[in-house]
C-alpha cells in the first residue's frame, strides 16, 4: 500500500518522493537479519513495524526521511532492541 506521503529525502539526492511500504520494510529486514533474527522473524517484524508507522503517516502529508528514521527506530525497539540501534546508527536506506 502507498499512502499519499511525501518524504522529503535529505543530503539533496531528491527533493520528496512517494512512502514505500516494501522499501522500509527491506531496510527494516535488513536490520534484522543483521542481528541474526530468523527470515520468517525479521519479515514479521518488519510487516508490524511498517503497520505502526502507516498509522503514524496516516496524519502527516509531508514528512521528513529523518522523521520516518526516527519513528521506524521507536517501534522496532519494541520487537528487536538491536536492530533499532542498528538501524538508527548504521542509516540503512528507506
Amino acid at each position: 500500500m502507498n499512502l499519499p506521503t511525501y518524504i522529503i529525502k535529505s543530503g539533496g539526492k531528491r527533493h520528496t518522493e512517494h512512502y514505500n511500504r516494501s522499501k522500509l520494510q527491506s531496510s527494516i529486514i535488513t536490520a534484522c537479519l543483521s542481528t541474526r533474527s530468523p527470515k520468517g522473524q525479521a519479515e514479521k517484524t518488519a510487516s508490524e513495524v511498517c503497520d505502526n508507522v502507516e498509522k503514524w503517516l496516516s496524519s502527516h502529508p509531508e514528512v521528513t526521511s529523518k522523521d520516518i528514521r526516527k519513528v521506524t527506530a521507536e517501534h522496532l525497539k519494541k520487537y528487536q532492541p538491536e536492530a533499532a540501534y542498528l538501524y538508527e546508527q548504521q542509516h540503512i536506506t528507506i
